[in-house]
């Protein structure tokens, strides 16, 4: 079965195929989110916290931590043009 994203803040959820891009998930559920970058992880405004499910998620590459810092970004957030769903998650945004 395909993971279930959800969030919470929105009580929205939908389920994806393993892979696909969180920023896509996102987009998919009908939730704003940046991407003036075109999800190349260059601006970090696609930021989001992992409420549970971080354990199943990469760990960040020297590129999103390089973009975090570039743009100011919480550490405690993950830019979700650079972390694809693999399991069940549960994701808010610092604006929903």
């Amino acid at each position: 079965m395909d993971p279930l994203v959800r969030f919470p803040s929105r009580d929205r959820s939908i389920r994806v195929p393993v892979g696909t891009p969180l920023i896509d998930a996102v987009r998919d559920a009908g939730l704003p989110i940046a991407r003036s970058c075109g999800g190349e992880g260059l601006c970090g405004r696609c930021g989001v916290k992992i409420l549970a499910g971080a354990a199943d998620v990469a760990t960040e590459q020297r590129d999103e931590v390089d973009a975090k810092a570039r743009n100011r970004v919480d550490g405690d957030l993950r830019l979700a043009c650079r972390v694809h769903v693999r399991a069940d998650l549960a994701v808010a945004a610092p604006y929903w």
